[in-house]
């Protein structure tokens, strides 16, 4: 069977109660592929989460933007685990470029993250990717590979990851990699898992995409054959997030 299709929405630090049930109302009414196509997730801002979840349609589930290393305590503004699993949250998104970049989370820290978010019985997606410093010096494949073995170390079931590579270059500055250069990453970090993990990962782990997707990119970046759908900022927020849903039809082809 092949791996199901992922479109994930980062919300990221935007929204008002209005705001947010405007944009799931507009989700709720849409006409997307069956669950059985296309798995989707919505990741608004942790004050909206309990919102979103009680109003949005039973088919998307919902994902906090991050969660705290260890069990919660003394970590002012912290978010644990625990809590979202408390309030029937599945997701967690971990290691975003922005919070690598202005907030210093190492690879060992995310990794960490990752590891005790999985442990707690969230599903997690684990994001990567290189700067424009970095890709021009050819070091694309270095980067992407140590971020990822810092996770491979800390785990060992994979079943409920999800890979993001989001070239940090292309994130919100309206550039986005190619769906070739989004394919040969891709499909390098595949061959990366099959010589690192194991080959049953490899073909089993879903490989998103993000960086600047919209509707006018999407479907041309689905139809590579390692790309297994996207992780989705500013256009998250608008209408056209559903064309980005439907470009999962691709697949089918």
């Amino acid at each position: 069977m092949g791996r199901k299709f992922f479109v994930g929405g980062n919300w990221k630090c935007n929204g008002t109660v209005a705001e947010v049930k405007k944009i799931v109302d507009v989700l709720n009414g849409a006409d997307v592929p069956s669950a059985e196509e296309v798995e989707v997730v919505i990741s608004p801002p942790f004050v909206f989460l309990p919102q979103v979840k009680a109003l949005l349609r039973s088919d998307f589930a919902v994902a906090a933007q991050n969660a705290w290393v260890k069990k919660g305590g003394a970590y002012t503004g912290e978010i644990s685990a625990e809590m979202l699993v408390n309030l029937e949250i599945p997701w967690v998104i971990l290691g975003h470029s922005e919070r690598r970049a202005l907030l210093k989370e190492s690879n060992e820290f995310v990794a960490d993250k990752v590891a005790y978010a999985l442990g707690q019985g969230l599903k997690v997606i684990a994001c990567i990717g290189e700067t424009l410093e970095q890709r021009e010096a050819g070091e694309t494949m270095t980067v992407v590979s140590e971020q990822t073995k810092a996770i491979a170390d800390k785990i060992a079931d994979w079943t409920n990851v999800v890979l993001a590579y989001e070239p940090v270059w292309a994130i919100g500055t309206g550039k986005v990699a190619t769906p070739a250069q989004a394919q040969e990453v891709h499909n390098n970090l595949r061959s990366w898992l099959v010589a690192n993990v194991s080959s049953e990962v490899a073909e089993s782990v879903r490989i998103i995409y993000g960086g600047s997707v919209n509707a006018g990119n999407c479907v041309e970046l689905a139809g590579q054959p390692d790309v297994d759908g996207f992780l989705v900022g500013g256009a998250s927020l608008k209408p056209e997030f559903i064309d980005i849903i439907k470009s999962a039809l691709v697949k089918k082809c």
